[in-house]
């Protein structure tokens, strides 16, 4: 299996500038070319048999729910890299070997199912929370993903408005 680094790109490789930014930031950033994939990811087996590795995932302008499958799972985000004004690289670990220093990010990474109502809207201000992405469900409430510093404020106000809170996908 693949070892440490991974970029995971989904779009076609050749001729595609973000791409090869991409692998040149990483190498700039880890000192080795990562290797590739390029069909469907499954962090779970990575990460079972390459626990130490690490997997740049890009997140295009406009993308939506990308977060979505590291919810409930052992992957964890531990920081980004922006690439250009189209693309960041995000920078996912397994949890288990995550060192003390991507433990303590500022950023936190918080997703929550929400009710679209003012009384959400009103008490949640960019103090607590931002939000990063939303999808909308067949039963009328929002996946959304948030950008927090506290996640014990977070969790308060999702609470006394009636919303759930999903967890934590990472910090940076």
């Amino acid at each position: 299996m693949k070892q440490f680094p991974i970029l995971y790109w989904s779009r076609k490789t050749r001729s595609d500038i973000e791409y090869q930014m991409a692998r040149k930031v990483i190498n700039n950033a880890t000192g080795v070319m990562p290797d590739v994939i390029t069909e469907d990811l499954d962090l779970e087996t990575i990460f079972s048999v390459s626990p130490e590795a690490t997997v740049y995932y890009p997140v295009f302008f406009g993308s939506t729910g990308w977060w979505g499958e590291l919810l409930g799972g052992e992957a964890i985000i531990t920081d980004k890299l922006i690439i250009s004004p189209e693309c960041q690289l995000m920078v996912i670990k397994s949890e288990k070997n995550l060192t003390h220093h991507e433990k303590l990010g500022k950023n936190q990474l918080l997703a929550a199912e929400i009710y679209p109502t003012s009384g959400f809207f009103k008490k949640m201000n960019s103090g607590i929370a931002t939000v990063m992405d939303m999808l909308a469900t067949n039963g009328g409430t929002i996946l959304a993903l948030f950008s927090g510093k506290n996640q014990n404020q977070f969790i308060n106000i999702l609470e006394s408005t009636g919303n759930s809170y999903l967890g934590c996908i990472g910090r940076y």
